[in-house]
């Protein structure tokens, strides 16, 4: 059945609108192969917001994202504010709060893995082959949203780790529904030996367990998870964990796809879904034509599923890249050492390789 939509692009900062051309253009090659009405807006976010109207997140991106059926982000962050830790106003400011203002509690980061790129990530082949994580890290609460304190002689300073017992319930529903119909295996990641926070986040888990006997349900010290990751990543099916633990596993995480390049992620709660890849704004390669885009398209895929639930149009989208990476295509980040064996290709080119299998 066609569908009609609107979707809300992002592009943000660095190489956000190189990859985001990329997604949007296979969102319109789907919509016409398949019969669907996608129409699109546009919107500032991040630096861009700041340079143009001093706020990381405009109103009128805020009015939009209320508006749309889907957000399609790009990037997020500048080097000028990496190195002024004294900035009050920031990149970042712009997404976590459109995160709070559109509820988006659950991020997930599908570890998808595709055979050809098994050399090009620093771990063994043979560690990971068959490797297919479903990650599930809280969105709005943590440290990252806590009280933060500065004393007054600016030399003490703390940031408030903190969780309602509500916001561990929901997003750990949604990773047991997950893990239904997946390969029944949870994997709840904390510091329950050191952090109170922790303590309550193992409490609610170990409370909703009961209600899903047919997923095997396993807690894990963040440090040791950390560890077990690279060690035998085939272990995992849904891992859920915390705002803070999960920024930093799914980082760890994207050496097991070879790439950050290579890496979708979705911020869903009850409502419109935040789609955008995880490599970050990346200004040190902006402009040059080297970022690899199938991390924005994999993310149109999520959202094709996850927003949209069209399942086929979904993987149309992946299986297009799986052709294109079988057919020896890369982009710089995900070449290997045996560079003769493949293409290399630049962002564009890479994107319209994308459409020309589709």
């Amino acid at each position: 059945m066609a569908l009609k939509k609107h979707i809300l692009v992002i592009p943000g900062d660095g190489i956000g609108p190189e990859v985001t051309t990329w997604g949007k253009a296979v969102l319109e090659k789907i919509a016409e192969k398949f019969g669907h009405e996608f129409s699109y807006d546009e919107a500032l976010m991040g630096h861009a917001g700041i340079e143009a109207t001093g706020n990381p997140l405009p109103d009128e991106t805020l009015e939009k994202a209320k508006a749309s059926d889907a957000i399609l982000f790009g990037a997020i962050g500048h080097i000028k504010y990496d190195n002024d830790p004294s900035a009050k106003v920031r990149p970042e400011q712009g997404l976590l709060k459109i995160r709070k203002e559109l509820g988006l509690y659950a991020n997930l980061r599908p570890i998808m893995l595709f055979d050809e790129l098994l050399d090009a990530s620093s771990l063994k082949p043979e560690v990971l082959r068959g490797t297919d994580i479903l990650f599930f890290r809280e969105l709005t609460g943590d440290v990252y949203f806590g009280e933060k304190k500065r004393s007054e002689d600016r030399n003490t300073a703390s940031d408030l780790m903190i969780y309602h017992r509500y916001e561990v319930e929901r997003i750990a529903r949604k990773a047991y529904e997950a893990a239904q119909v997946r390969g029944k295996k949870l994997c709840s990641v904390d510091k329950a030996n050191v952090l109170e926070a922790s303590r309550l986040w193992r409490e609610v888990v170990q409370e909703l367990a009961p209600q899903y006997p047919d997923v095997e349900t396993e807690h894990m010290f963040i440090d040791n998870a950390a560890m077990q990751l690279v060690k035998n990543p085939k272990k995992f099916d849904v891992v859920l964990t915390a705002n803070l633990f999960g920024d930093i596993l799914t980082d760890e995480a994207s050496q097991i796809a070879g790439s950050m390049g290579m890496l979708a992620s979705a911020s869903i709660g009850d409502g419109t879904g935040f789609f955008e890849p995880i490599h970050g704004s990346a200004h040190d390669i902006a402009g040059q034509d080297k970022a690899n885009p199938l991390a924005s398209i994999l993310s149109v895929a999520l959202m094709l599923e996850i927003s949209f639930g069209l399942k086929e149009e979904a993987k149309q989208v992946t299986d297009a890249i799986d052709k294109v990476l079988k057919d020896g295509f890369r982009t710089g980040d995900i070449a290997d050492a045996n560079t003769d064996k493949v293409k290399i290709l630049g962002t564009k080119a890479m994107g319209q390789k994308v459409l020309e299998y589709l």
